[in-house]
């Protein structure tokens, strides 16, 4: 049985499991919250210790044909538009291997045109020989299609289902392949059918009931636990930014309801990764990381070419399908568009140095490949 079938009948079917964790994302006294902060606090002491693993998102392209209404990278939105080359992927690659990072998540928007899957082998194939663990973000595939990638050198893949509600799905959602919820939903599972070592998902807090899209996550987690058992899962929990568009979320989460929904995965799933992204501001971020973190991207942007620069000699916009020469308004940055607003904009140095002050140790380095490798 798929996942997608789980789903639909999770309102009727909640495991005990599930049952727990709906109690522990209800109303709280600030009492009860701080209760669950300590418990939180120290499953993930007993679990991971003191180490914070520390990630940078390297974005190759921002060309889509989707139309999703809160993506900046929106096949209709007019921005400006690129995708880097192998060896400007390589370029990005090793300045983030100077700031310090041996992890890096390979990000794109989903065109077959511009990121075809020989196009991502060649960038984790460039980029291996820098970093211990590389992970990709990008349009679903095949099982099949993913066995390339494995062999080049990727081991882990993360994939969001942005809502786990199929009708605000099919709303926002209005053209493109992604507007197929199961074949979305199922990616996970076709990724470690074909050999990664760590599956990442996600929701995108802010277009649903927070509650709601959590008990559907958290069930998620609870199926690939069961059935994809030999990787190392991971929940990432990003709340709605500012992008291109315009977007308004028709939901909000509040901070403590973030922090309390840090807290129930964290106890009903002790020894899952949970990921916290420069989405938040970075006097949050810091707060938060005791609760149940263990991993963090640091010194992040989210458009191709960030961190160095590249490709600007190749910026363009899509019009209809068409690549057209861009027009610069008057102060317009000669740069591709992100993906959306970052909160956090302190340096990878700085994000390290404030989590050593706060007692943890920063890990740049993936051990557990190095140790295999041996």
């Amino acid at each position: 049985m798929s996942f997608a079938q789980v789903l639909d009948n999770l309102p009727l079917q909640k495991s005990p499991l599930l049952r727990r964790f709906g109690q522990l994302i209800s109303p709280k006294s600030d009492g009860e919250l701080e209760a669950l902060a300590q418990e939180a606090h120290a499953l993930t002491l007993k679990n991971f210790g003191r180490t914070m693993r520390l990630f940078a998102p390297l974005y190759l392209s921002n060309e889509c044909i989707n139309n999703c209404r809160y993506c900046g990278f929106s096949r209709d939105n007019p921005i400006l538009r690129v995708t880097l080359d192998v060896k400007q992927v390589t370029a990005e690659g090793r300045h983030l291997a100077q700031e310090g990072f041996r992890n890096v998540l390979l990000v794109a928007g989903e065109h077959p045109r511009f990121v075809s899957q020989n196009y991502l082998v060649d960038c984790v194939r460039a980029l291996a020989p820098d970093f211990s663990s590389i992970s990709i973000e990008v349009g679903p595939m095949e099982t099949a299609d993913y066995v390339p990638m494995v062999e080049a050198g990727a081991e882990g893949l993360v994939v969001y289902q942005e809502t786990y509600n199929r009708e605000t799905y099919s709303e926002l959602h209005t053209a493109g392949p992604k507007r197929d919820f199961n074949w979305r939903l199922d990616c996970a599972q076709r990724g470690y059918d074909a050999g990664f070592r760590r599956v990442g998902i996600g929701a995108l807090f802010g277009l649903c009931r927070w509650q709601e899209e959590a008990v559907a996550l958290a069930g998620h987690v609870e199926y690939l636990l069961k059935h994809c058992w030999q990787a190392q899962v991971t929940v990432s929990l990003p709340r709605l930014r500012p992008a291109v568009g315009e977007f308004h979320p028709p939901f909000s989460m509040s901070d403590r309801e973030l922090a309390q929904l840090i807290c129930a995965f964290r106890i009903v799933f002790p020894e899952v990764g949970i990921v916290l992204s420069t989405r938040e501001r970075a006097a949050l971020r810091d707060a938060l990381a005791p609760l149940g973190v263990t991993m963090m991207s640091a010194g992040s942007h989210t458009e191709p070419g960030g961190y160095t620069g590249q490709g600007t000699g190749d910026l363009h916009r899509t019009v209809r399908g068409r690549i057209v020469a861009p027009e610069f308004k008057d102060g317009e940055d000669h740069s591709a568009t992100g993906q959306f607003e970052i909160s956090d904009s302190r340096s990878p140095a700085e994000v390290a140095s404030a989590l050593r002050i706060r007692g943890f140790e920063p890990v740049w380095k993936d051990w557990d490949a190095g140790l295999l490798a041996t």
